[in-house]
């Protein structure tokens, strides 16, 4: 059970980090941090989260991660569901703290996006679904890489979280114009459920394509990994 708690808390971490900078800092008047603040947002989430917990769940924070490292032979399959579910909770309880926050300013609309990922219209900068499933397979598979390559222990010590974190916020820097990277399902739903309408019905693919990009990560890793792997 702390192992599930554990990641209920530091999913709840990665979303209030992450899209909570979006929301409410990276446009703020004047001294918004922007993408690149963004980008770093979630990337220190994951960082101060692996140290914080990595040592209790494994920190996967992110359905895909945990799916991925079943199938990099790194996971119980009996585990799996619970993870899950436990991610979502996490997802979803951040996204209402951030709502409770965000509302409390005037003019805000929850329907503008709340950091919500999406495509063709609902992208960032207009690309389409093909263009979005390509870029959630790919930047998924790639993080895949680098999370179970770093993990390896034949890899330095103590020095994954940083790899990993500083991937996840190159992976923002690179996708965020495109999808509003999601390459997460707990961190999608966990804002999705809050704006509805398009966010939902946009979701599917951002619980997909993570996925399919984590098992082919791992399925990569698996192979160039030897023996040991």
């Amino acid at each position: 059970m702390k192992k599930y708690v554990a990641e209920s808390v530091g999913t709840f971490w990665l979303v209030l980090g992450g899209c909570g900078s979006a929301v409410l800092a990276a446009a703020f008047p004047n001294v918004g941090i922007g993408l690149l603040g963004v980008s770093l947002a979630f990337g220190l989430t994951v960082l101060t989260m692996a140290y914080a917990i990595g040592h209790i769940s494994g920190c996967h924070l992110n359905p895909a991660v945990s799916v991925g490292l079943w199938a990099g032979g790194r996971f119980p399959a009996n585990q799996l569901l619970p993870y899950i579910v436990a991610q979502v909770i996490g997802a979803v309880l951040a996204g209402g703290v951030l709502f409770l926050i965000a509302s409390g300013k005037a003019g805000f609309d929850v329907s503008a996006g709340f950091a919500s990922n999406g495509y063709g219209e609902h992208s960032p900068g207009g690309y389409s679904l093909l263009a979005a499933l390509v870029t959630e397979v790919v930047m998924t598979m790639m993080f895949l890489l680098v999370i179970l390559g770093a993990t390896d222990k034949r890899a330095p010590q103590g020095m994954a979280p940083i790899a990993i974190g500083l991937c996840l916020t190159l992976i923002h820097l690179i996708s965020i114009p495109v999808t509003n990277t999601s390459v997460n399902p707990a961190r999608s739903l966990g804002v999705a459920v809050y704006v509805g309408d398009w966010a939902l019905a946009q979701l599917w693919l951002f619980w997909v394509a993570p996925i399919i990009g984590a098992v082919l990560g791992a399925t990569i890793y698996r192979f160039i990994g030897g023996e040991e792997e």
